[in-house]
């Protein structure tokens, strides 16, 4: 049985991860965005709690609230729930997500996204995000198939070339509207119809 893994932003959920720095200079325009990301990338390897994140970015009060409040305006994408229904009748289906244990915790149980998932790799818990190989091959252990078992779908080229340089076949998710010469979808429609080819 053919695997299919899915990365989270961007994919299953609408927002991309690009929106943190605007929403936090919303509330500290003078903060850069690089300032943004330090805290934000130390929470996607398990170094902050995300809870941190935010007390290290300056918010004062209650930290929980305002950090569900940024969670809230992350959407999913409505096309997930009908494809995964239908793939998992052909095939496995896994996740690997570069995010904090919280975030992701938080957002799964929103939207009732563990029903769907055989695998799934959160990077703050494994403390090891993508592009890293081993965050990969942590996954193809737990599923117990090889990379040739597997397609792999990110909007980002750059964890899709890692992927493949491990023998996945890959496609990009096309959020971004990037240009990108293999296998390139727009929606899980698109991503289906691939899928069903292969």
């Amino acid at each position: 049985m053919k695997t299919v893994i899915l990365d989270m932003y961007g994919v299953i959920l609408k927002e991309t991860g690009d929106d943190f720095v605007p929403y936090i200079q919303r509330t500290f325009p003078n903060l850069r965005a690089e300032e943004i990301y330090e805290p934000w990338n130390k929470a996607d390897v398990g170094e902050l709690s995300s809870l941190e994140v935010f007390g290290g970015l300056g918010f004062t009060g209650d930290l929980v609230q305002i950090q569900k409040e940024y969670l809230d305006t992350i959407r999913i994408n409505e096309g997930f729930y009908t494809f995964a229904k239908r793939i998992k009748k052909h095939n496995r289906l896994a996740l690997i997500s570069n995010d904090s244990r919280e975030w992701s915790s938080y957002l799964r149980e929103k939207y009732d996204l563990d029903v769907y998932f055989d695998v799934i790799t959160i990077s703050g818990e494994l403390k090891i995000k993508k592009p890293d190989e081993r965050i990969f091959l942590h996954t193809l252990d737990r599923l117990g198939c090889t990379p040739s078992d597997c397609t792999y779908v990110d909007d980002r080229r750059y964890n899709l070339e890692a992927a493949q340089k491990l023998g996945m076949d890959v496609i990009l998710f096309n959020s971004r509207n990037v240009q990108y010469s293999g296998k390139i979808v727009s929606n899980f429609i698109e991503l289906e119809d691939i899928v069903a080819s292969i």
